[in-house]
């Protein structure tokens, strides 16, 4: 029986207010610029859904759910063709001053998958983090 595995990144602090990292992230054709060039293929997108590859993984799909104003999104996707897992991106910071964010995945694991797969999940989120703080064009969107 499979099992939800919760995974967390520590809190990044981001260039730009809490306004303008929602406006970017709830386009999920914008999260492309988020990962290191190389690390994904066939990458297909629309403002709220897209599809990838990642080598070792395959394809990996996923949806925005939900959103609460320049406070939360949350997308809901799959990996391996049966994992299905959810991405929640905490946002907070006062209007006029850089935001902070942090990440929360969880994802239905069974407890062989989660021992292989929590270095590398963890590895992730501290990877995306860390291209969210680096990132610098935040009003700069795809349309």
């Amino acid at each position: 029986m499979d099992d939800i595995s919760y995974f967390e990144s520590r809190t990044g602090k981001l260039k730009c207010t809490s306004g303008k990292a929602y406006n970017f992230v709830t386009d999920i054709r914008n999260f492309e610029r988020f990962a290191p060039k190389g690390s994904i293929n066939k990458w297909n997108a629309e403002k709220e859904s897209c599809s990838f590859t990642v080598s070792m993984i395959g394809t990996v799909s996923f949806r925005l759910t939900e959103k609460v104003e320049f406070k939360k999104v949350v997308f809901c996707g799959n990996a391996l063709d049966k994992n299905d897992f959810s991405l929640v991106l905490n946002l907070s910071g006062k209007e006029t001053q850089p935001a902070e964010v942090k990440l929360l995945l969880s994802a239905d694991l069974s407890p062989v998958m989660k021992m292989m797969a929590s270095k590398p999940i963890s590895q992730f989120l501290e990877m995306l983090i860390n291209e969210m703080e680096n990132f610098k064009d935040w009003e700069i969107t795809k349309e």
